[in-house]
């Protein structure tokens, strides 16, 4: 019984187990050369042989034959009388070879057996798991979501290993339920408790790095290169590229016709705008791309600080910073420069639209001038304080706060 217990449980590791035929041997026959050892003392005169295929395994022992009554060591020697028994024309001297069963194992042994067997097949799971996915970082990965908590998702690839993709490493617009397909990169590969924790990400720039190159083959042919990548993750993105070949134009590459190639990428983001330009090692020009699709008048660079002074007409300003500033922090971020904007008001009669003081006037406030027809600062700076007060249902101290910072603009 025992011994059908033991070849049920090789069975059961190579139908479910990942391990290949000469990796399972070899920790078999560790398995049962430590339990001989631990019995016998020594492992020396055993021979092991393990049949993976029929999920068995045998043990021969060999043993030196000796007359009756001298055996000083009943594991290395046989006595003549029962050496014949096995074949009628041994002699003393000769060695002798048999099966040795594996009922031969006590009850607590052959449980020891199992248990052992059980860690060193895990160990070993564990352990190749790790260095497969040590070797697959920066890789993208397309699983499957198995569970959707509030702090992170468990996901199982092809082979049902389990993955972790953190909330932090998900896109803010990011919604899974069970069942769901998740494509990200292998981010890190991490042990804890001596098991291997496999994190996936989803913002990093690796990712649409990965993505790029899946859609644009000569990024993945290598004829053009990315130089760099900064993203806020569902929201912006800056990617800089360059191609060593003049036939290829690299921003049109990656676009591709009407944006076919970056909508797939967009969409899979999360309609995350993201913006191509082409490298430069010119300073002011790689800025200037950089905050693109604003235009800029002109531009000081110190290169000791690293600080640009960037200057354009009021109404590209917006432009320059973006919504929620996204645009400027990234270009900044791309290009290695801290980056200031400035309006451009050397000519004396400019106008400023009044939607570019949004930053320092409430948009409430804004809005009731827009409603009286003023949509620009010299609008209001030529009707006066008294006027303004009449055709408004704004206090006075208000509108004076107003002109105070509508005239800073053009001081």
């Amino acid at each position: 019984m025992e011994h059908i217990n033991l070849v049920e449980t090789f069975s059961e590791f190579k139908e479910f187990k990942n391990i290949d035929r000469e990796t399972m041997m070899r920790i078999l026959e560790d398995v049962f050369r430590h339990m001989l050892i631990k019995k016998f003392g020594t492992d020396e005169n055993f021979d092991i042989i393990v049949n993976i295929d029929k999920g068995d395994l045998e043990i021969w022992r060999r043993r030196i034959i000796v007359a009756d009554g001298e055996i000083e060591d009943d594991n290395m020697e046989i006595a003549y009388s029962e050496a014949i028994k096995i074949e009628p024309d041994f002699e003393v001297g000769e060695e002798v070879s048999e099966a040795f069963p594996l009922i031969n194992f006590g009850r607590r042994e052959i449980l020891a057996i199992r248990q052992n067997l059980q860690s060193k097949v895990q160990e070993y799971e564990k352990d190749n798991i790790y260095r497969k996915y040590k070797e697959k970082i920066g890789e993208v990965i397309t699983g499957e979501v198995y569970q959707a908590w509030k702090k992170e998702i468990l996901v199982l690839d092809d082979e049902s290993i389990e993955l972790v993709l953190p909330k932090s490493e998900q896109i803010p617009a990011d919604f899974y339920r069970k069942g769901d397909t998740v494509r990200a990169v292998v981010s890190k590969v991490e042990l804890r408790n001596n098991s291997p924790v496999i994190v996936l990400s989803r913002t990093s720039p690796v990712f649409l790095e990965r993505l790029l190159e899946s859609e644009v083959p000569e990024v993945y042919d290598g004829l053009i290169t990315i130089r760099n990548i900064v993203r806020v993750p569902g929201e912006r993105a800056k990617i800089s590229v360059e191609s060593y070949d003049d036939r290829i134009d690299p921003v049109g590459a990656c676009v591709g016709m009407k944006g076919s190639r970056i909508h797939g990428i967009v969409r899979e983001l999360k309609n995350e705008n993201i913006d191509v330009i082409n490298y430069t090692s010119n300073p002011s020009l790689y800025i200037q791309r950089a905050l693109s699709p604003a235009k800029i008048s002109s531009i000081t660079i110190d290169e000791e600080s690293k600080r640009a002074d960037v200057y354009m007409k009021p109404d590209q300003v917006s432009l320059a910073i973006g919504k929620g500033g996204y645009n400027i922090k990234l270009a900044g971020k791309l290009t290695g420069y801290e980056i200031d904007v400035y309006r451009d008001t050397d000519v004396d009669n400019e106008d400023v639209d009044l939607d570019e003081f949004g930053d320092e006037i409430d948009q409430w406030i804004i809005d009731e001038f827009k409603n009286i027809g003023c949509d620009t600062a010299k609008s209001i700076l030529t009707l006066g304080v008294e006027e303004l007060v009449k055709r408004t249902d704004l206090e006075e101290e208000t509108i004076r706060e107003v002109i105070r910072i509508l005239k800073s603009e053009f001081d």
